[in-house]
């Protein structure tokens, strides 16, 4: 397999105090380098990325400086992680904010009229999403609805393809849990997948 250049978006708010998202983060991206991609990660927390507070502000306001960054991370990029914990049924506002700065017109849109087009063609995208509910719940009684809109309304609509979605229930399980879920993690950094 070719080597690819992976971008991760390490979303917990609280990134680096030891958070199971932690060491999902640090698997993939050791898994990926081990099979020869080039790996950058970003961790959110990290960046100065207030929430819009009106449709003007995203068409024409200014782009903070981190989310230029970001940008840039993305278009060098040909496969994009997005790791976060599941936060009242959906993404913590933190990666709301973030994915709203960076996806502006103009980078992950061109609009014609009021007809926007994708200008993030050609990539990839994985979803990785952990929860202390069991998985299975999460996709079957809630349907896992903001994953899908995450996966439909934001990534696909913004041109990536396939978007690939991991939901991983019970992180307050056994080590031994823990650990079969850093090996699927690990051998998904290896496929660059």
């Amino acid at each position: 397999m070719a080597s690819r250049r992976i971008l991760v978006l390490h979303g917990h708010p609280d990134a680096g105090q030891g958070h199971f998202g932690d060491a999902l983060v640090e698997a993939y991206a050791e898994g990926a380098r081990q099979a020869g991609h080039a790996v950058v990660v970003e961790r959110l927390a990290d960046c100065d990325l207030p929430p819009l507070n009106s449709a003007k502000t995203w068409h024409e306001g200014p782009v903070p400086a981190d989310a230029k960054r970001l940008q840039a991370a993305i278009t060098e990029c040909e496969h994009l992680v997005l790791l976060y914990p599941l936060w009242l049924g959906d993404m913590p506002a933190a990666v709301k904010a973030a994915l709203e700065q960076v996806l502006r017109p103009g980078f992950a849109l061109a609009y014609e009229g009021s007809d926007p087009g994708a200008l993030l063609k050609g990539k990839s995208a994985r979803v990785i999403v952990t929860m202390g509910m069991p998985g299975f719940f999460y996709r079957s009684f809630y349907r896992a609805h903001s994953l899908k809109s995450l996966k439909r309304n934001i990534l696909s609509f913004c041109g990536f393809r396939p978007v690939r979605t991991t939901a991983i229930g019970r992180v307050d399980s056994s080590p031994a849990y823990r650990a079969r879920w850093l090996k699927r993690i690990r051998a998904m950094g290896r496929a660059g997948g």
